[in-house]
């Protein structure tokens, strides 16, 4: 897969959010967007994966233009800000509803996600019981279930301890192992992309 962002602008009323965004981004590769508070990165996640549409510019995937000839990337799995699910399900249950969607993976899979981060299927806690690092996993679960060729993840260490951060790490080095291209959102001082080297 390759993504391509020519001059993406985005405002949202008086205030430009993204300002002439260019950047290109292939399978097999995680990348990493740094940036302050408020910088634009999770709009631009949001752009790529189709969420939104810019102001100005384009991103294309694989040569098809987002928002006209394709309204998503064909394959793609997000965890953007704060993960959602249903409170009163298990996170294997909430996994199953949305794998529902495209029925492109089982009930095996799934639970094997959520193994991945760290999760047990078993768990019969509801999401509500869930601790905020249990939801940001589950959240990674949901992103990579379906073993998608793209895994946009926004923050994916928030409230994760020293060994969620390993984890996280592991998962994204398997991923590109297996030739998605990956783009975690870390939080820096200046705002560009880069190739994320200690993987």
């Amino acid at each position: 897969m390759k993504i391509e962002v020519q001059n993406v602008t985005k405002r949202i009323k008086d205030a430009t959010v993204l300002d002439r965004i260019c950047l290109t981004m292939e399978s097999g590769t995680v990348y990493g967007l740094r940036g302050k508070n408020g910088s634009g990165k999770t709009m631009l996640m949001r752009a790529i994966c189709g969420l939104i549409l810019p102001t100005e510019g384009t991103i294309t995937i694989d040569g098809e233009r987002m928002g006209q000839e394709i309204s998503f990337p064909r394959s793609v799995g997000a965890l953007i800000e704060t993960p959602s699910f249903l409170p009163g399900y298990t996170g294997l249950r909430n996994l199953q509803i949305l794998a529902s969607i495209q029925r492109r993976v089982g009930k095996e899979e799934i639970e094997d996600s959520i193994r991945r981060v760290g999760l047990d299927p078993a768990d019969k806690r509801k999401y509500k019981k869930y601790s905020l690092g249990m939801k940001q996993r589950l959240g990674i679960a949901a992103a990579i279930m379906e073993k998608p060729d793209l895994v946009v993840l926004d923050e994916p260490i928030n409230a994760l301890d020293e060994k969620g951060v390993e984890l996280v790490r592991d998962i994204l080095r398997e991923e590109k192992e297996r030739g998605a291209s990956s783009s975690p959102a870390m939080i820096k001082k200046n705002w560009n992309c880069f190739r994320m080297r200690y993987l």
